[in-house]
């Protein structure tokens, strides 16, 4: 298990020797702090079959069509 390097607040971790199994790892319990945070969500979308749609779809394509890809050989220089 990694943890922080001075974290207390991730510090808060058990090791259950007795619940070991016939490996020589032992299961570890951690307590994570949770805090109630309200998180403001906005979401973006266009019209099915509109004309903003069309247009970022053709300006997609035309990104696409910009990139350089001269330098990909095979699938090694693809990935």
């Amino acid at each position: 298990m990694f943890l922080y390097y001075n974290s207390s607040e991730l510090d808060q971790h058990s090791i259950l020797p007795e619940s070991r199994l016939s490996s020589d790892h032992a299961p570890l319990t951690v307590i994570i702090p949770l805090s109630e945070e309200i998180v403001q969500m906005s979401k973006l979308t266009l019209t099915p079959k509109s004309d903003q749609e069309s247009e970022f779809i053709k300006d997609i394509i035309l990104k696409f069509k910009d990139l350089g890809t001269t330098s990909i050989k095979d699938i090694d220089k693809l990935e």
